[in-house]
């Protein structure tokens, strides 16, 4: 496994656990996570703020790179290299 490979498997796991809890953040339209969370960074009534607008783009940056780094390392993995044989 190369460096490559490396650096896109530690990417892949960080922008996956940052999906979930940006996920997490967002608020919902009843009481969980999110709002016990959110509650206290803004007004629950104002679903449209400057702060949910900028966890929305921070989520879909996350998301897309969560993905790109799918897609690489499904075109670049060697195949076999963690199969056990």
């Amino acid at each position: 496994m190369g460096p490559f490979d490396i650096i896109l498997t530690v990417l892949l796991f960080l922008s996956g656990v940052l999906t979930v809890f940006l996920v997490l953040m967002h608020s919902g339209k009843g009481t969980g996570v999110s709002e016990m969370i959110a509650s206290s960074l803004y007004n629950s009534g104002t679903g449209s703020g400057v702060l949910e607008k900028n966890l929305n783009r921070l989520t879909v940056i996350c998301v897309a790179v969560f993905i790109v780094s799918i897609v690489l390392m499904a075109l670049t993995f060697p195949i076999g290299s963690l199969s056990v044989m």
